[in-house]
């Protein structure tokens, strides 16, 4: 498994706690809950999905909203919920990193964490974003919009 991959699994496993629990973001970026050692590598570009992700929730939450159709936000499970945001952070903030690969690393978690139907609904969600939110001139010029 790639590097990248790992420290997505580990994304997804802060942002879940975030919704589920409320964790705080200094303890989930220390990435203290991990039971092993990670490589610095790793360890870095999760904190950067983690707080990345957490620091944008409204303009990432905004962009699943609106793209979700027929879907109520609320009823959206936390997995794909995190794994939404996770991808969605990464497609509007981090363009050093194919949109393709975002979305293709989005749709292989929501297969193997999601439910039956994740993948296709996520693979939805990032597409409708990659086609009409990526299109715009200004989107790689936003800052991420903190959460209050």
């Amino acid at each position: 498994m790639g590097h990248r991959r790992r420290a997505r699994e580990y994304a997804l496993q802060a942002l879940y706690m975030y919704e589920t629990v409320q964790t705080g973001l200094d303890e989930l970026t220390e990435l203290q809950w991990v039971d092993k050692d990670i490589p610095d590598d790793i360890r870095e570009f999760a904190i950067t999905l983690i707080r990345g992700s957490i620091e944008s929730l409204d303009t990432v939450d905004a962009l699943i909203v609106k793209h979700s159709r027929n879907w109520k936000f609320e009823r959206l499970s936390a997995v794909d919920k995190s794994i939404l945001r996770i991808s969605i952070y990464a497609l509007l903030f981090l363009p050093d990193i194919p949109e393709i690969v975002t979305i293709d690393e989005g749709i292989e978690l929501g297969k193997l964490y999601g439910g039956e139907s994740s993948g296709q609904f996520i693979n939805g969600i990032l597409d409708a974003i990659k086609k009409i939110e990526l299109k715009r001139e200004d989107i790689h010029d936003r800052e991420p919009h903190r959460k209050k």
